[in-house]
């Protein structure tokens, strides 16, 4: 069994607390699917073209709050941009800005390699 794409964390972690053990056991199976190369859809995931191409965000339930997991798919790794509660149908600007500056950094530095 190959351990698939790695991780790239830019910011943000999945712990206990501030998330439940459960929701933190389901972040947990999701990043690893997309570690494997699959491609999850809604309602668990759902694409974040405001952000860039291969944008996504998953879609973590903890009880009365919804984490976020703002992630890009590259060819060979999987970066996380951010993760955040949300309590509000629409994403923060300050998110969306944040996560683009942070992918626009970290295609920059990957193409420097």
């Amino acid at each position: 069994m190959t351990a698939g794409k790695p991780l790239v964390w830019l910011h943000g972690e999945v712990k206990t607390p501030p998330f439940s053990s459960a929701a933190r056991v389901e972040a947990g199976f999701l990043l690893r699917r997309l570690q494997n190369g699959e491609f999850i859809e809604m309602p668990a995931s759902r694409p974040m073209p405001t952000i860039g191409p291969g944008c996504h965000e998953l879609r973590i339930d903890d009880g009365d709050v919804t984490w976020r997991i703002v992630y890009h798919v590259e060819r060979d790794a999987v970066v996380i941009l951010d993760v955040f509660p949300k309590k509000t149908r629409t994403t923060p600007k300050h998110i969306l800005t944040t996560a683009q500056k942070r992918l626009k950094a970290y295609l920059r530095a990957a193409r420097e390699t």
